[in-house]
């Protein structure tokens, strides 16, 4: 139940602006960990429903450590999922569980969830509130005052101070922080629009024929998506509440884009399930499939992202779709909210604390502002790399061509160079893509991710190349937020084999097993930041495993051969060395007569 409006404070600690997975998670994490004054201000009045009803498994162990899991648990409004079945061409389907390399390893299930939106989404809210959380609907925030001393405007009328400001509205926000009022920038190259209604009396896709179908013996719940030739199609199962009872229902939608919908207009119901029943897999699925409202649902899912997330000096942050959002194809979006929820909570906690220096603090802000920004941007790379594998398979169509085209990635930030050396493709989205070898040479020379992270990996050293520290280079050691900062999941280097026994234990029961595995934002990291002394903006930050220390023992001491260097580092420091000579703070010579 919400708080009365009348129950209003003048002054916050943090100010939440919207109620959704990422909000509501963000203060319930805040109110479990701190003493904190927390807010939320949701223009909307829950329950309401909202599209994205599957979700990716790196929600789960963000709702164990908000203490949300338990309660959604209990609740009806989800079917548990396990992974995902992908059917692009005309062999087999290709089967892929949750982090499917250690499933084959371990043979544990990590597992993510259908939804219905209305009723998660409501839990989530009650949830923070229930912790603490000041929790307002039906109260829009109309206008953000930023500064040391930043306040919002209620409905127009009534003044709320805070210390820090977070929008959390989703990707229709109306109230811009300052560093992203201009219009958000594309993503992607892609424009994507998704047509759905729900549909009872049709069949689990676990039920589908097949030996590829690893789901079926088991009966384990995935998503079904299926590519045709204007878009592609999902496959849901939601429980709902219709006509007074609860029942199984599925979500079914078409992603296509306004091209495709000239030729065919999929937003006509009869056409929309005349198309349904000639796809593959789906028109299996769909026999006796009744709608449950007359009318389609539809909308944008073009792939956008603000030109920063955070801004200390200003006091604001962004998380979820109002920091960027990307192409529905992986059931990321809550996972991805939920997860900068979790980072958002460190760096606001940690900011708060009075031990916490002024270096401390704007290094976890912008390690949150460009950590993210890199994530965001390789993981939309991966996703059009995906649509520009599928698209290989159809030849001809006004939906898939564009996507085989390829991208130029020469307008790609310094920062993105960056990310691409310092950020692994998430492991499912490239075993599926790779139909399971995860060999990155597998994929499509062509495509964006490949081309973009060619181009980032253009550093080509030669044994007798010199390296040495640029004159303005400087190092110094602080603390770091670890973003993404996945708990449960392995990381893309090698850990002990008790480590991975602890991820399998975890996953057998996240809630009895929390402390099975480390939670990596639990707390700020050490760090060493290599910077310039004569531009601010340039930085290139080295936790632990990248040995940023050590380089600079060696790179310090004088010019040194690579050949002489490359033996005593692993690929993730190799990656370091290319971050910093990218970044200009290292220089590679041909140094034939120098070194040592």
């Amino acid at each position: 139940m919400a708080t009365p409006h009348s129950a209003m404070s003048a002054e916050y600690d943090v100010v939440i602006m919207g109620g959704g997975p990422g909000g509501a998670t963000l203060a319930a994490l805040l109110c479990r960990d701190t003493d904190l004054r927390v807010a939320i201000f949701e223009r909307e009045e829950f329950p309401r429903d909202h599209i994205g009803e599957s979700m990716a498994h790196p929600l789960i162990p963000v709702l164990e450590q908000s203490g949300a899991l338990p309660k959604v648990l209990a609740s009806d409004c989800y079917v548990q999922k396990f992974g995902g079945i992908f059917h692009w061409c005309a062999e087999k389907p290709f089967v892929l569980f949750f982090e499917h390399a250690d499933w084959q390893a371990d043979g544990v299930h990590r597992w993510a969830m259908h939804v219905n939106r209305a009723e998660f989404d409501t839990i989530l809210l009650d949830h923070a509130e229930s912790c603490g959380a000041h929790v307002f609907q039906g109260a829009k925030v109309t206008q953000f005052r930023s500064g040391a001393a930043p306040s919002v405007i209620i409905d127009n009328d009534v003044e709320i101070c805070c210390r820090f400001f977070v929008d959390a509205s989703g990707r229709e926000n109306q109230v811009y922080a300052p560093g992203s009022r201009r219009e958000r920038q594309w993503l992607s190259a892609y424009r994507n629009v998704a047509i759905w209604s729900h549909f009872r009396k049709c069949l689990p896709a676990q039920t589908l024929p097949g030996e590829w179908n690893h789901f079926r013996e088991p009966d384990l719940s995935p998503i079904c998506c299926v590519a045709f030739e204007h878009g592609w199609v999902w496959y849901i199962p939601t429980p709902q509440v219709t006509d007074g009872r609860r029942e199984r229902v599925w979500s079914i939608g078409i992603v296509t884009n306004p091209e495709a919908l000239r030729e065919v207009d999929l937003r006509d119901p009869e056409v929309f399930m005349a198309t349904l029943a000639k796809v593959p897999l789906i028109g299996d699925l769909i026999h006796d499939a009744e709608p449950i409202r007359s009318n389609l649902l539809s909308a944008t899912n073009y792939s956008r992202i603000s030109d920063h997330f955070a801004s200390y000096d200003e006091r604001w942050l962004t998380i979820g779709d109002a920091s960027y959002f990307v192409d529905p194809l992986f059931s990321s979006g809550v996972a991805f909210a939920a997860a900068q929820a979790r980072a958002a909570a460190l760096v606001l906690r940690t900011s708060l604390d009075t031990d916490t220096d002024e270096q401390t603090t704007r290094d976890i802000w912008r390690d949150y502002d460009v950590e993210w920004h890199g994530m965001a941007k390789t993981f939309a790379l991966g996703i059009d790399q995906w649509y520009h594998e599928i698209a290989r398979n159809h030849p001809g169509s006004s939906y898939w061509t564009p996507r085989g085209n390829g991208t130029d990635p020469g307008n790609v930030s310094a920062d993105t160079f960056q990310a691409l050396l310092n950020t692994a493709l998430v492991p499912d989205l490239l075993h599926v893509m790779t139909a399971g070898s995860q060999d990155p040479g597998d994929l499509a020379t062509a495509g964006p991710y490949r081309r973009a992270v060619s181009a980032a990996d253009a550093v080509l050293l030669e044994p007798d190349n010199t390296l040495a520290l640029a004159p303005h280079t400087r190092i110094r050691s602080g603390s770091a937020v670890d973003i993404p900062g996945f708990k449960g999941m392995s990381p893309p280097f090698e850990i002990p084999q008790e480590a991975r026994a602890g991820l399998a234990r975890y996953w057998t029961d996240p809630i009895a097993n929390a402390n099975a595995t480390p939670a990596p934002l639990a707390e700020v990291v050490p760090c060493q930041r290599f910077y310039s002394a004569t531009d601010p903006d340039v930085e290139v930050r080295c936790l632990e495993r990248d040995a940023g220390e050590h380089l600079w023992q060696i790179l310090s001491a004088g010019p040194v051969r690579w050949s002489e260097l490359a033996p005593k580092l692993t690929l993730w420091q190799g990656r370091t060395v290319k971050r910093l000579i990218r970044a200009g703070l290292v220089t590679a010579d041909p140094g034939r007569e120098g070194g040592r």
